[in-house]
């Protein structure tokens, strides 16, 4: 199996993508999707690439897929897998078909869940919370903006099944629409998890790292992952170290219908560009789950930047901005805008704004600091006014010692306040129990 990228719109080498291609894959694909880039996207319903990357990328795969007659697969369609995501991605694919001439079957599975499905399930008490979120109830499901399901590899095989040559996916999860076609083809589950965990991030189990294509082949007790682009290669320690990430748990991978132990696995180099993984094992789920992914509306954003490095403010940075927020607060007040209606956070780069509280290092030692200042509103006015006053104080503000009679701050933008419009924050992560793998993953299908 060939996957061009970590993400569809990350783009690749087309090299990689012919040498890939020249070495007979089955399937070619590419994840499109992820929760790392927050929860606006889902909320919003927007993708997180640009469309002219995506376009670029899904050209390219889909011209190599027709002509080599395999299955081109796009898991997590349009950066989070909501609806608004697999049309636009569904109608890319009509755009380049008819722009190439390239003909085929394609299925839409849809992941987006109704609130009244969701409800029902909550009713039936087929739910439960993950990390340290409260139970899931029906006013949580109304107020979201969008819940989407995670679906496990059979959605993709059953498309596979009734023929389709291209499958773009709502929200799955990263390596099932590779572990399907696997499973499908008579693999093991366990090295077909596997190799679904190596490809889901395109060339990361390699180095140099950057994104582009992987190419992995998958035997009914290993795998070999190997990168087509001549000046990488799959190392022992890259492949070993890229099986670590995105679990609680860096050997235990819990995925819709089982678990993926990797505990004995051993890493052989087969060559100075490839690597031989197994030791994994699979373990049957007593009961198959879908975790849910849901966004709520928070308020509405506005942001500024900005610098100083006036060495006598910096030395006094944190009263500074203790005094910014009282006075923020009370010019908010006089304005008519209670504390309830807005939340303002000041980041400081060069003192703790990666870490916050958790910065082990408390001397300040750069010449000089950047301030990211945020308003979260009740509405947008709301933030803007706010963040406005915020910006003013921020530049003009008095401070003992004081040499500068003008601006403390220097601006790089012009507008300096920028507003973001909607804010959201994950309101669900939760499992359910479907009655089974399908149900809540609908498929249609078109001839493009």
């Amino acid at each position: 199996m060939l996957s061009t990228s970590g993400i569809l719109g990350y783009g690749y080498a087309e090299e990689s993508l012919r040498i890939g291609m020249s070495w007979e894959p089955h399937i070619i694909g590419c994840d499109g999707g992820s929760t790392d880039p927050g929860p606006y996207y889902l909320g919003a319903g927007k993708s997180f690439c640009s469309r002219l990357s995506v376009k670029r990328d899904l050209r390219l795969m889909l011209m190599a897929a027709v002509a080599a007659k395999i299955p081109c697969i796009i898991g997590t369609a349009g950066g989070a897998g909501g609806e608004p995501h697999l049309q636009d991605t569904a109608a890319l694919v009509r755009e380049i078909a008819k722009e190439e001439g390239l003909s085929f079957k394609m299925a839409l599975i849809h992941s987006e869940q109704s609130a009244d499905s969701l409800v029902e399930r909550v009713n039936a008490g087929l739910s439960r919370p993950l990390a340290k979120m409260k139970p899931l109830d029906e006013a949580t499901i109304r107020r979201a903006e969008r819940i989407v399901g995670m679906m496990g590899p059979e959605p993709f095989n059953r498309a596979l099944d009734n023929g389709a040559q291209v499958i773009l996916a709502g929200r799955s999860s990263d390596p099932a629409q590779w572990a399907g076609p696997a499973i499908r083809a008579g693999m093991n589950p366990a090295p077909s998890w596997y190799a679904g965990k190596m490809l889901e991030c395109g060339a990361e189990p390699s180095v140099p790292k950057e994104p582009d294509c992987i190419f992995v082949r998958v035997r009914d007790d290993h795998l070999i992952c190997e990168p087509p682009n001549p000046i990488r290669r799959s190392t022992p320690l890259a492949v070993a170290n890229f099986a670590l990430h995105e679990n609680s748990s860096p050997i235990h991978h819990v995925e819709p219908g089982g678990l993926l132990d990797t505990s004995a696995c051993t890493f052989t180099a087969v060559s100075d560009r490839a690597v031989k993984v197994d030791g994994m094992t699979w373990t049957p789920a007593e009961q198959y789950t879908i975790k849910l992914e849901g966004v709520e509306r928070a308020g509405y954003r506005a942001i500024t930047i900005c610098g100083t490095r006036d060495p006598v403010l910096i030395g006094q940075i944190d009263s500074y901005l203790e005094t910014h927020r009282d006075k923020v607060a009370t010019k908010a007040a006089s304005f008519g805008v209670p504390p309830s209606d807005y939340q303002m956070v000041v980041r400081t780069y060069g003192k703790d704004g990666v870490m916050a509280a958790w910065e082990p290092q408390k001397e300040i030692t750069s010449h000089e600091l950047g301030f990211v200042i945020e308003v979260v509103g009740r509405t947008q006015d709301i933030a803007n006014a706010v963040l406005a006053m915020a910006r003013t104080s921020m530049l003009h503000a008095d401070f003992p010692g004081r040499l500068c009679k003008e601006g403390n701050m220097a601006f790089p933008f012009s507008p300096s306040d920028i507003e973001l419009g909607p804010m959201f924050r994950f309101s669900v992560f939760h499992v359910v129990a479907p009655k089974d793998p399908y149900e809540m993953f609908p498929i249609e299908y078109e001839m493009v």
